[in-house]
């Protein structure tokens, strides 16, 4: 395949095949992937998936697929079975696989002294964690935007509160997908001061903050989506930057940790999130930090 020039780039893109095999749902190799091909710039993958592969004929067709379009295997086979046929497959091919999580497992297996469990899709069994994560992400909904008591926000591992257009909904639901009970209150002029969190025992309330241009920014995309003007108070520099530092002043009086998303991706917030609820859960049990 000949290399091609993506969009505004002035470098030659390298496309290549990569061939995902999974016999569970995928989620964890598609992942992997993408985090890894990231690392390389002017470096496309042609992804071709393929998950749920459980018996001898499934591998046999991903085999074929392989055999017509040449690339780098990663897969993530637990059944030996159909692990040695992958492997010979793609022997015989002369195209290299990878176990993708071969030397993690090998490595924890080592260091445990304990045996590989070869159950398929043993990471999405319906246990105590994944009901956990359902009541999580029914929390975060029932408790978005303000909604909720303050008796119903103390059963919360975190509060986050800020201003508006801040990414609390949706770093509520990725701390939800984590297992972690998350509500947002968010600041309005005239309405809410979040002055009512104060009294909270339970939950770590974070403050969320953000540069005035980049949430003018923000703002002016969602008037746009909503097919309202621009002429308001809502997008207004002056109003808006002292909207934003009386919260951080707020944040601060109170002693909330204060987390800046002007620059976070909402996965990135949520990380400084888990960090900072995972330490304060340590200070309580008295782990050292």
């Amino acid at each position: 395949m000949s290399p091609a020039r993506p969009p505004g780039s002035s470098r030659i893109a390298t496309y290549f095949h990569v061939h995902l095999v999974s016999d569970s749902t995928g989620e964890t190799l598609n992942a992997m992937a993408k985090a890894v091909v990231a690392r390389f710039d002017g470096v496309i993958p042609i992804e071709h998936i393929y998950a749920l592969v459980r018996s001898e004929k499934q591998m046999e067709e991903v085999l074929t697929e392989v055999a017509d379009a040449p690339g780098l295997v990663l897969h993530t086979v637990v059944d030996r079975d159909l692990r040695e046929q992958l492997e010979r497959g793609c022997k015989s091919l002369g195209i290299p696989q990878i176990g993708a999580l071969d030397p993690l497992i090998m490595a924890l297996s080592h260091y445990l002294g304990a045996d590989v469990s070869t159950r398929v899709g043993a990471q999405h069994a319906l246990d105590t964690g994944y009901f956990n994560r359902m009541s999580a992400l029914d929390y975060a909904i029932a408790h978005d935007d303000g909604q909720g008591s303050l008796h119903e926000l103390e059963e919360a591992d975190v509060v986050l509160c800020g201003v508006s257009r801040t990414s609390k909904t949706p770093t509520c639901i990725y701390l939800a997908h984590r297992g972690i009970r998350a509500a947002n209150v968010p600041l309005v002029p005239g309405s809410e001061d979040g002055s009512r969190l104060e009294g909270l025992k339970n939950p770590l309330v974070i403050g969320l903050t953000v540069a005035p241009d980049r949430l003018i920014q923000i703002r002016r995309n969602r008037l746009d989506s909503l097919n309202q003007g621009q002429t308001t108070d809502y997008v207004d520099h002056d109003v808006v930057r002292a909207e934003i530092i009386k919260a951080r002043r707020d944040f601060e009086r109170r002693g909330w940790p204060v987390i800046d998303v002007t620059r976070r991706s909402v996965e990135e917030t949520a990380a400084a999130i888990v960090n900072l609820v995972n330490a304060r859960r340590n200070r309580r049990i008295g782990v050292p930090s």
